[in-house]
């Protein structure tokens, strides 16, 4: 399989991850217990979603662990920080919903914004690069 893009564009993408990643850390003011794909796959789920989900669709969205109780133990630290909320669902007693915390939403929607930006930025810097393909 030929190679579509040279070594200073992977180092470039390697950037412009690496700067994701601490956007990230500080999205949580530094908190590196949230520096990991379990509360990524966790809170992406929960921002992407313009509704409270099910709790039990939260913890299925977990996917760097295994084990639902493990994943419930994820959430409830999330819950005990104030970073996502929980409450009755209205349509059935027998389940709770999920959703991020009003400051962690906005929080990640300016996340998200930053993360956008740059990677409009790194784009650009490909072509100066070298070639792209279209």
């Amino acid at each position: 399989m030929p190679l579509t893009y040279n070594d200073q564009q992977r180092r470039s993408y390697l950037s412009f991850s690496n700067q994701v990643g601490v956007n990230w850390i500080k999205l949580f003011e530094g908190d590196m217990d949230f520096y990991s794909t379990v509360y990524w796959d966790l809170f992406r789920h929960l921002w992407q979603e313009s509704e409270p989900v099910r709790k039990t669709d939260a913890i299925n969205a977990i996917s760097g662990v295994k084990s639902p109780l493990t994943a419930t133990k994820y959430i409830e630290t999330a819950l005990a920080r104030g970073l996502i909320i929980e409450k009755e669902n209205p349509r059935d007693a027998r389940s709770k919903l999920l959703a991020l915390s009003p400051q962690l939403r906005a929080q990640m929607d300016a996340f998200f914004d930053d993360t956008v930006d740059a990677m409009r930025k790194a784009v650009k810097e490909l072509g100066k690069l070298g070639p792209v393909p279209e």
